[in-house]
């Protein structure tokens, strides 16, 4: 049996950098940026640090490090993370692989990135990295430079290394053509992708699945705006701009099976719906505007299907999730790992035993450090004359993100997401006044503001089986009651798009096992919580 911890989404941000020519003393994000972001800043390393600490205390000897490293790829984040990477391998004999992320690198020369920072009384400061350049997010190969011992080349007791190029390491012999859509530009770029044995038996995949392809009739190859951003990308850009990878991967699980190698395999993106796979009720809930535009099409998963690998850790969607795929007699599953700086705060550990997969999900919930920039939200806050939020009295890392998802709802979520008429009847009534629109004869039901529906509802979805432990028992129980209990709507009115909206929350009270369980990679089982 090996054991090996995934972490996906550390978005490390290092608030003590200095940024030169400023006044800022440190490098606070301000909790207005905060509170519009799906992640949180200020918290991320000491976040990073107890999920190492936590990898550590379980026994295991590898991190499997699912993308985003960093906040936006900037080189003094990427210096922070490498250094606690560097301090628990010295200390710990951890060892970390990765795979990139949309937020590590960006195409050839990287990208401007401005981002608000607080001064020491509490006033935004906007950084911009014309002026600071070492805010910007640096380029493919800048930056894989920097993080080259995260896997990406190989180190002297490594038992086996290659890329989907052959065995040698270098940057060069690792680059291959990207056409934009027409054809009309075409560039080389860097495919991070590798195998590597790091211990004896165990074969991990690192995919680098983040694409950035050129765009129509560019024509500097510097300027970030001549690439299309790979956020949205993912496993379809795979298949349009990486045909390569498949037949390396068909012929790496192929090897291992012969060989009698664990083989797993990571990368940034799903390769599956996980998101209960719910997709099309929220294409009809919400339409193109929420997450359901980045569920992968169905193409992706008889691809990857027909490589033979069988089972895929992924990140970038900050869920915890557990999805399968069985298809003409092949099939694999793919673990959604959340990150450790959105709601719900966890990690993975995966006990590696041929073909019995032992999966715990464990919450990160107290993190010493976590409370670092709390004084500086409330001065900002107060600067502002508006009230101190919320969240920076959270009396724990697993509190302050259950807190700022609720900001997320309610700022974030319901004006951008939700068509308008959704929006006002559930910011304005009650669960009541649900059941009387829908018609449902349920008996007594409770009586609270459709406004806390939703925020589970965020809650169920993020975290699944852990997000639950957010949720009132006594609402819980409703919901089920409920969502067993929904009726049909031939048009697409208000009452349609809400059961919709329920039949996404029924998904999500039923999804696979995602807690603690046990997957059987030879019938594709699972038993679990």
């Amino acid at each position: 049996m090996i054991r090996v911890a995934v972490i996906a989404d550390p978005h490390v941000h290092d608030c003590g950098w200095a940024p030169s020519g400023t006044r800022l003393g440190g490098a606070i994000r301000s909790f207005g940026d905060t509170a519009a972001s799906t992640r949180v800043f200020n918290e991320s390393l000491p976040a990073f640090r107890a999920a190492l600490e936590r990898a550590v205390a379980e026994g295991a000897g590898l991190v499997l490090l699912v993308g985003d490293l960093t906040d936006d790829g900037q080189a003094p984040n990427i210096s922070a993370a490498l250094s606690l990477i560097g301090e628990f391998r010295q200390h710990h004999g951890l060892r970390v692989l990765a795979t990139p992320g949309n937020h590590d690198l960006f195409a050839i020369r990287g990208r401007p990135q401005d981002k608000t920072f607080l001064a020491v009384d509490g006033a935004p400061v906007l950084l911009r990295s014309a002026d600071c350049p070492e805010a910007a997010t640096l380029g493919t190969h800048d930056a894989l430079g920097l993080m080259q011992g995260l896997g990406y080349r190989p180190e002297p007791a490594d038992l086996h290394w290659e890329c989907p190029f052959g065995t040698d390491p270098s940057w060069q012999a690792r680059e291959y053509p990207v056409s934009s859509p027409d054809g009309s530009v075409t560039v080389r770029m860097i495919d991070a992708s590798y195998l590597i044995e790091p211990v004896e038996g165990l074969w991990v995949l690192s995919i680098d699945s983040n694409v950035c392809a050129p765009r129509n009739g560019a024509t500097d190859m510097a300027d970030a705006a001549s690439f299309r951003d790979p956020t949205g990308a993912g496993w379809p850009a795979v298949l349009r701009h990486r045909a390569h990878l498949l037949p390396w991967m068909r012929d790496v699980a192929a090897r291992a099976a012969r060989l009698g190698k664990q083989l797993v395999a990571f990368s940034h993106y799903p390769v599956l719906d996980v998101l209960a796979g719910t997709g099309e009720d929220e294409m009809q809930a919400f339409g193109p505007t929420g997450l359901a535009r980045r569920v992968p099409p169905p193409e992706v998963a008889i691809s990857f299907a027909s490589t033979g690998v069988p089972l895929h850790f992924s990140g970038h969607l900050h869920v915890n999730d557990t999805a399968r795929h069985i298809g003409q007699g092949q099939g694999f599953f793919n673990i959604s790992v959340p990150s450790p700086v959105g709601f719900c705060p966890a990690m993975k550990i995966a006990d590696l035993d041929g073909a019995q997969v032992r999966i715990r999900s464990l919450p990160l919930v107290k993190v010493p450090g976590h409370d670092l920039a709390f004084a500086a939200y409330r001065a900002e806050a107060g600067l502002a004359g508006h009230p101190a939020p919320p969240a920076s009295c959270a009396p724990d890392h697993g509190s302050f993100l259950d807190r700022h998802l609720v900001e997320l709802v309610h700022g974030r979520y319901l004006p951008r997401e939700w068509k308008t008429d959704m929006a006002e009847f559930v910011s304005n009534r009650r669960i009541p006044d649900l059941v009387k629109l829908l018609g449902l004869s349920l008996g007594q039901v409770p009586d609270f503001s459709l406004r806390h529906l939703v925020e589970d509802w965020y809650r169920l979805r993020k975290g699944g089986t852990l997000g639950m432990a957010y949720v009132a028992p006594d609402r819980l129980e409703f919901y089920r009651h409920l969502c067993a209990n929904l009726p049909e709507f031939a048009d697409d009115g208000l009452s349609s798009r809400l059961v919709a909206f329920l039949r996404i929350m029924r998904g999500y009270l039923g999804r696979l096992p995602n807690g603690d369980f046990t997957l059987d990679l030879r019938d594709l089982s699972i038993c679990g919580n």
